[in-house]
């Protein structure tokens, strides 16, 4: 019996050792140390900066979204672009996750992340189905619909100075299937059925600061350890 059960527990060892890795899913590492070259471009207006930094609290490197005070521009990452050196080739009637963590400055940093559309002016419907904002020490999220309809899907409190980690989900769709999840610290606070989330020429993700209620402060937002897959679990 002795010799069976060391034949099995060789057999169980070969066997995960063969196994597919538990993330075989990640479509993208988003790691800050390997610079802003992981985004599509980078779109932020001088005096605003995209900067790498590490403090080697944990978090590993970062990427600093800087918006100094008084600007009203946008500072951002735009896409994803893979190790091949193309930017992503992202589908309609798909699943995917997105994972960071973000310490903002203030409570009032404005956008933190779009799902925008591509194109401009009549070439989109929606223009940016996928919003979430931080401002009044909260973080919002929307859906927006075709239209300009702004529908509001969850909220959260965001405490500025520390770090939150959160994981997004869409799952995209022309014909307004699609859903929407959106975690913070491991608890989801938004969600949303029966949406449209891909627009007439597609979409891309943006990471950073955008607009906010308060441009007589720094608008700062630090994001690390960035990942797309195609489960929750991808992305944590």
């Amino acid at each position: 019996m002795k010799t069976q059960s060391l034949l099995a527990a060789s057999a169980a060892a070969a066997l995960l050792a063969t196994a597919s890795p538990a993330h075989a899913s990640v479509i993208w590492n988003g790691d800050a140390a390997l610079g802003t070259k992981v985004f599509g471009t980078t779109l932020c207006d001088s005096p605003g900066s995209v900067t790498v930094g590490n403090w080697n609290d944990g978090h590993g490197s970062f990427f600093k979204f800087n918006k100094p005070a008084g600007s009203t521009s946008r500072c951002e990452g735009h896409n994803v672009r893979m190790p091949s050196g193309a930017e992503y080739a992202w589908q309609n009637n798909k699943t995917y996750w997105f994972g960071w963590d973000s310490m903002t400055k203030t409570g009032d940093t404005g956008c933190v992340f779009q799902w925008k559309s591509n194109g401009t002016n009549d070439q989109h419907s929606q223009n940016y189905p996928v919003l979430m904002k931080v401002e009044g020490g909260t973080l919002k999220a929307w859906y927006v619909a075709t239209g300009e309809q702004w529908i509001p899907i969850g909220s959260t409190p965001w405490i500025a100075g520390e770090w939150h980690s959160i994981q997004l989900g869409i799952t995209t769709s022309s014909s307004g299937g699609g859903t929407l999840d959106i975690y913070k610290d491991g608890v989801r606070f938004a969600s949303r059925s029966n949406a449209r989330t891909w627009d007439n020429l597609g979409n891309k993700p943006r990471w950073g600061t955008y607009f906010g209620t308060d441009n007589t402060k720094a608008s700062i937002n630090w994001i690390a350890g960035l990942k797309l897959g195609t489960t929750r679990a991808d992305v944590l």
